[in-house]
């Protein structure tokens, strides 16, 4: 019987020995907190917006400076009645572990701003990976958001989809109705020195919900939609399908977060960021166009 030579036996060691090294650290295989966060993805289903007009914006209701009733800017004005087609959008922002299971799978690497607030949830705080598992995805970049929407065969909503989707045919104030926000009704007006998340787990939020049903469209992460941001686009935009401004420095933020005051929760209030922007409050979720 012939013996493998000694310079081959030694290469074929070595091999079986990185075979049994963690990627990440070159230490010895042990699923990593990342690992099990994603092992515990869960996807959210996605509902059903019927086509049909709705009120998209603000019109200028009264004169009291404090009411929640008045545009937060001009940028939400003029209110136009827009016709959307059907389309479908998740009930719930996309998880973070979902995020971090896209991620593996699309062999890049993780975030360094997520990577630190997970490593320090993790150890200084103890916070399980099923905790985890269920916050919205953070300081995710526009690109990244649009890119995961489309590996699922989905995309970002439209900002047109995005507000229909959180107020109803008929304009309301918040998801839930024109009552002010409140503790049950969303999470917002939390603060922490270090931008530690103070989030609820996408699937909750029942007592806040759209018309449509859907979950945290105001507070707990604010949101990127499709659009560049025009100043005045509610203005020229046109009455069916609209799409955003053809360029821009900004993409459009929706929603409000944990940290926002309630003018930012309002349905039509706007905003934006530019694209590469990683925010301990900026989430997403995705949507779908019906033929």
């Amino acid at each position: 019987m012939r013996h493998a030579p000694a310079a081959f036996r030694l290469l074929a060691f070595w091999a079986l020995t990185a075979s049994l090294l963690n990627p990440i650290t070159g230490s010895a295989q042990e699923e990593s907190p990342y690992e099990r966060i994603a092992a515990l993805a869960r996807g959210s289903p996605m509902i059903t917006v019927g086509e049909g007009l709705f009120f998209m914006g603000t019109a200028r209701t009264g004169h009291d400076l404090y009411s929640l009733d008045l545009p937060y800017d001009d940028t939400e004005q003029p209110q136009r009645r827009v016709w959307l087609d059907r389309f479908e959008i998740d009930r719930d922002e996309v998880s973070l572990g979902e995020f971090l299971l896209w991620l593996n799978r699309q062999q890049r690497s993780i975030p360094g701003e997520l990577r630190k607030l997970i490593d320090h949830m993790t150890t200084v705080h103890a916070a399980p990976p099923d905790t985890l598992a269920r916050w919205p995805a953070l300081y995710i970049t526009w690109t990244e958001a649009s890119d995961y929407c489309r590996a699922q065969n989905k995309r970002l909503p439209t900002e047109a989809e995005w507000e229909k989707a959180a107020r109803g045919e008929k304009g309301n104030l918040f998801p839930w109705g024109h009552k002010p926000p409140v503790v049950g009704l969303a999470m917002f007006g939390q603060y922490h020195v270090h931008e530690i998340p103070i989030v609820a787990p996408v699937e909750r939020g029942d007592e806040g919900r759209s018309p449509y049903g859907l979950h945290h469209m105001a507070g707990n992460a604010a949101e990127w939609v499709e659009d560049w941001f025009g100043i005045d686009y509610y203005a020229t935009m046109p009455d069916r399908n609209p799409r955003g401004a053809g360029q821009g420095r900004y993409k459009v933020v929706r929603g409000g977060s944990w940290k926002s005051a309630p003018p930012l929760l309002r349905t039509a209030t706007r905003g934006g960021a530019v694209p590469e922007q990683r925010a301990a409050t900026v989430g997403f979720r995705c949507a779908k166009s019906i033929r």
